[in-house]
């Protein structure tokens, strides 16, 4: 991309992650961390997982998002009955007119921009695995044949944390494959203050579109030209090397109350985290205090804790915070005038 077209376009960003808050807040009080985490999944090709108590219009949040980008949204209600071939498709026989018979491909609900896989704990892994091909590679196979998804395609999945019962832990993998673990927050008293009155009228109705499908694609490619110094590199790849409790550079909490940490791709996604950020803020670099911002939500779902963690009444939120304080950064003249990457 050449630099003037690259400048202009990551000129926009603030003005265009502006404008898309700003729509959906026609819809949503509050939640703007949350709002920005699932912008930065959009523009780096993410998937994400909303961690919420019912009643948090995490829905509609995801519903006003696609509306204003103007994306195609399908949702689907996992339950323990619910089959991979109910979100992939399926071959079904058709006759033809001449009298033979042949296969044809009817698309599933995942054939779209923007996957909604509400409650998705609460189908069986056979179900949960059927996200696994599409979410890594951006295609489905079915038989011998392989359909490629919609460009651009996200899943963003939604899990209740109070009711267990009758549900099924996400096995590990799939958990990887999300950029982002966002725990929604209660709304503040104002917020919910305005969010009561909302019935007599004070919420608009949906949101117009900002953005268009080629539009989010030319902003995707930005997104991932912002170059990453070599210096912020080495500070990700220290911090994702301390949540193993294997390394020997490892704090000794880490090694007294953790399980297992995080692999590279938390350090892939921490990189890609921090050029989003930073270019919605009109920045074309990524700092440190960007992976910073990325951390916990990156992390939390790759760091396992343990029996000592869960008695001294620590999650992995609080050992990610933690080791946020404890890891330093690299010593800057280590990487004077070193080479930025992308």
């Amino acid at each position: 991309m050449p630099e003037t077209d690259f400048d202009q376009r990551l000129s926009e960003f603030k003005r265009i992650r502006d404008r898309l808050v700003a729509e959906v807040g026609r819809s949503i009080i509050g939640q703007r961390e949350t709002i920005d985490q699932m912008l930065a999944t959009i523009f780096v090709r993410g998937h994400c997982l909303l961690v919420g108590v019912p009643g948090l219009a995490k829905t509609m949040m995801v519903r006003s998002l696609a509306g204003a980008m103007d994306l195609t949204l399908r949702r689907i209600q996992f339950t323990p009955d619910l089959m991979p071939s109910d979100i992939t498709g399926t071959d079904l026989v058709d006759q033809t007119p001449d009298g033979r018979r042949e296969f044809r491909f009817v698309q599933g609900p995942i054939f779209a921009h923007i996957v909604l896989a509400d409650e998705i704990n609460r189908a069986p892994p056979k179900t949960q695995s059927a996200l696994l091909e599409a979410m890594q590679e951006r295609q489905v196979t079915i038989g011998q044949k392989t359909y490629p998804l919609p460009d651009p395609f996200f899943v963003i999945a939604t899990q209740n944390p109070i009711e267990q019962e009758g549900t099924y832990p996400l096995p590990e993998a799939q958990l990887d494959r999300f950029l982002f673990c966002v725990h929604v927050p209660y709304p503040t008293g104002s917020e919910e203050e305005r969010i009561l009155m909302a019935p007599t009228g004070l919420l608009a109705e949906k949101a117009p579109p900002v953005l268009g499908v080629e539009h989010i694609r030319a902003l995707q490619e930005a997104v991932l030209a912002v170059p990453v110094s070599r210096y912020v590199v080495a500070y990700v790849a220290k911090l994702v090397r301390a949540t193993r409790p294997g390394d020997p550079n490892t704090p000794d909490f880490i090694r007294e109350m953790v399980e297992w940490g995080a692999g590279p791709r938390a350090g892939q996604h921490l990189i890609l985290a921090g050029k989003a950020f930073a270019a919605m803020a009109g920045r074309a670099a990524v700092s440190l205090d960007d992976v910073r911002a990325a951390a916990v939500p990156v992390l939390r779902h790759r760091v396992a804790t343990n029996f000592a963690a869960e008695a001294a009444g620590l999650d992995s939120v609080a050992i990610i915070q933690r080791l946020l304080k404890e890891v330093p950064e690299p010593p800057v003249r280590c990487f004077a005038g070193a080479a930025t990457s992308s």
